[in-house]
């Protein structure tokens, strides 16, 4: 299917990237956007990343090759009901949600569904809005595909191309084999960073000592703790079961390290460490997952007047984006005390190789 007309409900960070993927990449004439915020729709349409913009559906959305619905889980499935019956025979329609198995069931137990795959781009930010979209949000991540019992093989073929085209990679699976997967590596790691925030403010002194000292590590690995909690509420509610049954492993993992603390058992803790070490260092850095890099930089520098300024200039001369830096005070575990942020893994890359090449210590977070 060559896919003419194309719309997107939902003009986010994740429909807001497509919209921008799909009109560099793949020229995409006809790109139809859905959204609340007529704001949002404005922009897309004076920056000419869409052709039309509807806070509803409608016939010129009905009409589509392909819909993604990119919404928070409850809104896909009242959309997917919105939509059931209207679209044009051969339309794929497909989401982005976090989830696969509720969607899937729902689609399932229709009398004849609508060609249905789903879909969920493993990218993204703790931004929100299509403001904070970008073109490149896909590159190199992986894009899962949960096709309905409804769907031709060559409809899943064609999404598939779609998907290639924007530079992602397809990967089909088995819903509820989704569901587990995101539950342990994504969903779970979201309320285990809440927790430990949560930790921090129902510990802290009245003079907010640890909120003072809360910076370096603990800040890296509590990031996603900043997500949006409507899009959390929504993803823990859906896939419940799975998340829960994963929270209990993680519990058991936990009592069992206390375990190990009470029977002063070295061996046993050395080795909880050292297998975590080793499973984590053997994670492919070349590929996007669930929860985005940090793309950071850690430059170890003597503390002298004007060397922010200094770096700064190198990379500026070398057209490298600098999205924020500042002096690291909370450092126990870094190596140097310069924190870069930069837009993305290319310009890491860049300002890697460049900076090294200056004689500076640098390191990769």
């Amino acid at each position: 299917m060559q896919a003419k007309k194309i719309s997107i409900i939902g003009l986010g960070l994740i429909g807001g990237s497509l919209a921008r993927a799909l009109k560099e990449k793949l020229n995409i004439e006809s790109i139809i956007a859905v959204d609340i915020n007529e704001k949002s729709l404005s922009q897309a349409l004076k920056e000419g990343y869409i052709s039309e913009g509807f806070t509803e559906l409608n016939e010129s959305v009905y009409n589509s090759d392909i819909i993604f619905i990119c919404t928070p889980i409850r809104s896909t499935i009242d959309y997917i009901t919105q939509l059931y019956g209207k679209v044009k025979n051969g339309c794929i329609v497909t989401d982005t949600a976090s989830t696969k198995g509720e969607i899937i069931d729902f689609i399932n137990s229709l009398d004849n569904p609508p060609c249905f795959i789903g879909g969920h781009p493993m990218a993204g930010t703790e931004k929100a809005g299509f403001a904070s979209s970008f073109s490149h949000m896909f590159e190199n991540a992986y894009y899962i595909l949960s096709p309905s019992k409804n769907c031709p093989e060559e409809s899943l073929e064609s999404l598939a191309e779609i998907i290639k085209g924007i530079g992602a990679i397809p990967v089909k699976l088995d819903s509820r084999e989704h569901d587990i997967i995101t539950a342990t590596i994504s969903h779970v790691p979201h309320v285990i960073a809440s927790a430990l925030v949560n930790l921090v403010k129902s510990s802290d002194s009245p003079d907010g000592k640890m909120l003072t000292l809360a910076a370096g590590g603990f800040k890296d690995i509590t990031r996603i703790a900043s997500s949006n909690p409507r899009m959390w509420e929504n993803i823990i509610l859906s896939n419940r079961q799975i998340v829960k049954s994963t929270l209990y492993k993680f519990t058991e993992t936990i009592n069992a390290f206390i375990e190990y603390i009470d029977s002063e058992n070295s061996n046993s803790i050395y080795n909880f460490f050292d297998s975590a070490k080793k499973f984590r260092d053997s994670i492919p850095n070349n590929r996007k997952g669930l929860i985005e890099p940090q793309n950071e930089l850690i430059v170890d520098v003597v503390d002298k007047p004007g060397i922010i300024g200094e770096i700064a200039t190198i990379l500026g001369k070398n057209g490298i984006n600098i999205k924020n830096i500042n002096v690291s005070n909370s450092r126990e575990f870094e190596q140097g005390c310069l924190r870069i942020t930069l837009p993305d893994s290319s310009s890491v890359a860049d300002a890697f190789e460049l900076l090294v090449e200056k004689g500076y210590k640098v390191f990769k977070i």
